[in-house]
């Protein structure tokens, strides 16, 4: 995937991580994006009160040589794709309107991962996953059941897995891992102190650090060998906490996928031997009358 592809789902993802004159010009090419292809750079500038340099520093940032090909890359991410807007909830909001931006924001963080998410990270995740003798899995707060979901899916599969959500152990966890151990981090920011302690102390250890963060730079990512983005955009009432979810469930779907994919023989015996260890958890249904 070219780095410029999809140019406004890459801004979206990148907003809050902006320092303000760059967050005012890629704010106003996510809120109008129609008008982007029929602009120059100098009437971007004037529109946000920034300088033209600030407008063709942020194309560069997101691999555009400059604002004439970033145009290009809008109007056919534009052309290609549904434009939905990622609304925040209002006190005047109907239950018909929760569902319905609900169901937009959750598709927009679908449709802008999918965008953003690179198949070749995908296999090298899926790699060292399989060839690791123990795959551990980090999230604090609100990652921390998408960490354990994770390590489940995946010891369903046959994997010798752990999911570490306590800071704690996750760094003494995180400190006596090693090069047979692979370790996948979860965290939309990127910045959260506990996860970033933790990879960190895996990396030094040798371990094989992965993680899913949401697209943009973060500190977490100067500890891992792979970074698995998601694109899942921040409202006022904080629906992200909802949509990130969501993309990282997704994202961690893939991964299992593809490592199935990989062992699929040892994959569909572990999958059948876990199902028929399950079945014996159900109730048997009533008997016909």
């Amino acid at each position: 995937m070219s780095q410029l592809e999809f140019p406004l789902a890459r801004l979206k993802a990148m907003l809050d991580d902006l320092p303000p004159t760059a967050r005012r010009i890629a704010g106003f090419m996510v809120e109008h994006p129609e008008r982007v292809p029929a602009m120059s750079a100098s009437d971007i500038a004037a529109a946000v009160q920034a300088s033209e340099g600030s407008v063709i520093g942020l194309c560069q940032q997101i691999g555009a040589r400059g604002f004439a090909e970033l145009k290009i890359a809008v109007a056919k991410e534009i052309a290609t794709s549904r434009a939905l807007l990622h609304e925040a909830i209002t006190p005047g909001d109907s239950t018909a309107d929760v569902v319905a931006k609900f169901t937009a924001s959750h598709a927009v963080a679908l449709e802008d991962t999918a965008k953003v998410l690179d198949v070749a990270a995908i296999d090298r995740a899926a790699a060292l996953m399989a060839k690791a003798k123990r795959i551990e899995f980090y999230g604090i707060g609100t990652a921390a059941p998408i960490a354990e979901d994770a390590a489940y899916r995946f010891l369903r599969l046959g994997l010798d897995t752990k999911a570490v959500t306590d800071s704690h152990g996750q760094a003494v966890s995180a400190a006596f891992t090693g090069p047979q151990v692979a370790t996948l981090t979860i965290s939309h920011s990127g910045r959260t102190h506990e996860t970033l302690e933790a990879t960190r102390l895996a990396r030094e250890a040798g371990a094989r650090t992965i993680c899913i963060t949401n697209y943009g730079k973060s500190p977490l990512q100067n500890h891992c060998e792979v970074v698995l983005f998601t694109a899942a955009q921040e409202t006022k009432y904080r629906m992200e906490a909802l949509s990130s979810r969501i993309a990282e469930l997704f994202v961690i779907d893939v991964l299992y996928a593809r490592l199935a994919l990989a062992r699929w023989e040892r994959s569909l015996a572990a999958i059948q031997k876990s199902y028929d260890v399950i079945a014996t958890k159900r109730v048997s249904p009533a008997p016909e009358k």
